[in-house]
């Protein structure tokens, strides 16, 4: 009776799993992993992408330039990456996907071969992983798609330019502490409190954000950092007091 009830829970668990990654058109993966010294050693990264992309992802090295929603949002991606935990007598690779707060959502079955040579080992174990990644039946529900700057464009009267040259100024003198997260940072005030979370973008100082009510950018504006978002259908520009 307890095998059964733990299959089922298993069961319901790995449903909903799989459900929050159909969620989820894009996975970014690294053009090195970092336990090797060079990019695309072995061809693994290529390997990695064209596992992900076999399943119907669409799938980018980090470096590379991303879909303006993607740019925009990070967290419309998983960022895919292989880890290697080999010991003295077999090579073992696992493959993972995260979410854009560095959460795991997915780690395949370990992977592993005893052959001599580094790349065949690498292939044989990156094979037997990527077993498990077959089995997710992919398939993008469409529930994370980027639409809202597509339906601002072709809604609104008012040029998108006129709107970004009238914001509602707000000036936020609180000093907030930026500590680095996987892919960005997270902004503490002294209490101390998590305000805002911070994932980076292919612009240099220019980053997503998000906090409990609010979704926007941040970036920098001379000297300044600045927060933007919308309130009540009106642009607001939220000067940070950032400490790096």
């Amino acid at each position: 009776m307890k095998k059964t009830l733990l299959l089922f829970a298993l069961l319901i668990s790995g449903l909903g799993f799989a459900q929050s990654i159909n969620d989820y058109k894009y996975v970014v993966v690294p053009e090195r992993f970092d336990w090797l010294k060079e990019d695309n050693k072995y061809n693994l990264n290529s390997l990695t992408k064209m596992m992900f992309e076999k399943q119907g992802f669409e799938v980018f090295y980090a470096g590379q330039k991303l879909p303006d929603e993607l740019a925009l949002d990070k967290c419309k991606a998983l960022y895919g990456n292989v880890q290697n935990d080999s010991n003295l007598l077999t090579t073992g690779l696992s493959v993972t996907l995260k979410s854009c707060d560095g959460k795991t959502v997915f780690t395949s079955q370990r992977g592993t071969s005893k052959e001599k040579s580094y790349q065949k080992a690498y292939y044989a174990a990156l094979r037997e992983a990527s077993q498990s990644v077959n089995q997710l039946n992919y398939k993008y529900s469409g529930k994370n798609a980027g639409t809202s700057v597509k339906a601002a464009a072709s809604t609104t009267a008012v040029p998108v330019a006129q709107q970004a040259a009238t914001p509602v100024t707000v000036n936020n003198d609180n000093q907030l502490i930026a500590q680095p997260i996987a892919n960005g940072y997270q902004l503490v005030d002294s209490t101390p409190k998590i305000v805002l979370k911070m994932y980076k973008t292919s612009q240099q100082d220019s980053y997503t954000a998000i906090s409990e009510n609010k979704n926007g950018v941040v970036f920098k504006r001379g000297n300044d950092w600045i927060f933007e978002y919308y309130q009540n259908d009106k642009l607001v520009s939220e000067k940070l007091n950032i400490k790096f």
